[in-house]
Formats: structure tokens, C-alpha cells, sequence
């Protein structure tokens, strides 16, 4: 063995790997988030780029080998409409349902369940400067955040834990679940406890990336699942 070779670090395990990078995104987020919350999301975008990008060059990785294709654009498409027309009228149902619902629980808790209480009348409208919200949505959350657990984390994951179930289509095993759990513990570095819901759209976003191979489905999918949420929140609330 070289002396270079034995001063190389040796390489970690796919989840060690994944953990310190997903710590690291996480703490500079929180301490960002300290200062300002404009700067813990550039913050977010920025770990979530780059921290990956920087992994696979130390292996001499592709970006497209961790979903960052539009080759199964057609697949895509077709599952994200089947998603939308199966999940967005319900969820519109359920909105309506959850702030009377909150209404009849203790302050506390109601806080803790949702940013949003009491009962709103829907007069449909859009936010304020919606074109700048899908930019946002699209590019700053939805693109970094999706390269980063479904693009990176979950194929990283499923190195080392390949076993699974086919479910429509999509084997899915543990690194399935575990990069959901990450996703949503991620998003307490807001101090939110609400936004543990997360999980549950996090695996509709894991099973297309599974389907299709590709980020490209889910990132639109996360993008419209939050400018859904916004355009009820404006329509009910009038908040934006």
C-alpha cells in the first residue's frame, strides 16, 4: 500500500454516509434558521444541491444516476396527473374538514396540529404574485429537496438495503421508508411539530421515483401538492 493510500480516508457506508451529510444539511439549517428563516430556506436549497453533488464527484458519480433525468419524462406526466386526480380532491375535502375539527380541541394542541384554525369560507383566489410562488415552489423547494432525499438519500439507502416489495410497480423497501422518516424529521428544523405530516406525501414522492427512475415526476408533484395547499389557504383564509 501507497503512503497516499494510507493517509486516503476510507470510505463510508451508504447510510453512514447518508446520515452525516443529512446532519450537516439539518444543523445548518436549524443554526441558520436562528437568524432568519429567508436565509435558513437558501440555506436548504443550497445543502440540498450541493451536499450530494459533492458525494457523487468523490465517487465519480453522475448526477442522472440519482434521478436528475428527464428520460422517463412520458411516465412521469402520466403518473403525476393519475396522482393529482386521485389525491387533490380529497385533500380539498379533508382542508375543509380540518379547521372546524381544531376548533373543538385545546389551543395548544390545535397550534401544535396546524398553522391554520377555524373555520374558513372558500372564495377561491389565488396568492399574491402566484407566477413568483411556482418559481419558488418548482426550483427552491421542490427541485432541492427531491435531488437531494429521493434523488440522493433513497438510491444511496437502497445500496445498501436493495430487498423489497414490488407495490404497483415500484419495489419498495427500507430505504423507502427510512428516507420518508428522514424527510419529515428534516423539516423540524423549524420547530414545527405540524410538519411531520410531510411523511405522508413523502411516500407518494418515493414511490414515483421508484416507478419511474427519475426525480423529474415527484419534483412537479411536491411543487403542486404545496401551491395546492396555498391556493386553500388563500381561498379559505385569505392568507397570502
Amino acid at each position: 500500500m501507497t503512503p497516499e493510500a494510507k493517509l486516503r480516508p476510507a470510505p463510508l457506508s451508504a447510510p453512514r454516509e447518508v446520515l452525516a451529510l443529512w446532519g450537516v444539511s439539518f444543523a445548518a439549517i436549524l443554526a441558520a434558521y436562528l437568524v432568519g428563516a429567508n436565509l435558513a430556506k437558501l440555506v436548504a436549497t443550497a445543502s440540498f444541491l450541493y451536499l450530494p453533488l459533492w458525494a457523487m464527484r468523490r465517487r465519480g458519480e453522475d448526477s442522472r444516476d440519482y434521478g436528475l433525468s428527464l428520460s422517463s419524462w412520458r411516465a412521469d406526466l402520466r403518473l403525476y396527473l393519475i396522482i393529482c386526480a386521485v389525491v387533490l380532491p380529497p385533500f380539498f375535502a379533508a382542508f375543509a374538514f380540518w379547521g372546524p375539527f381544531l376548533d373543538h380541541l385545546p389551543q395548544e394542541w390545535a397550534r401544535a396540529l396546524s398553522p391554520l384554525a377555524g373555520t374558513g369560507h372558500f372564495h377561491p383566489r389565488l396568492p399574491h404574485r402566484f407566477a413568483e410562488w411556482v418559481v419558488d415552489q418548482l426550483l427552491v423547494v421542490a427541485l432541492p429537496e427531491e435531488f437531494f432525499y429521493r434523488g440522493y438519500v433513497q438510491a444511496r439507502l437502497r445500496d445498501a438495503w436493495p430487498r423489497g416489495r414490488l407495490v404497483l410497480g415500484a419495489r419498495l423497501g427500507p430505504a423507502f421508508f427510512v428516507t420518508a422518516v428522514l424527510f419529515a424529521l428534516g423539516h423540524l428544523a423549524i420547530f414545527k411539530v405540524w410538519r411531520l405530516a410531510v411523511f405522508f406525501p413523502a411516500l407518494l414522492f418515493g414511490w414515483m421515483r421508484e416507478r419511474t427512475g427519475s426525480v423529474a415526476g415527484c419534483t412537479l408533484l411536491h411543487a403542486t401538492f404545496n401551491l395546492f395547499e396555498l391556493w386553500l389557504e388563500a381561498s379559505f383564509y385569505g392568507t397570502l
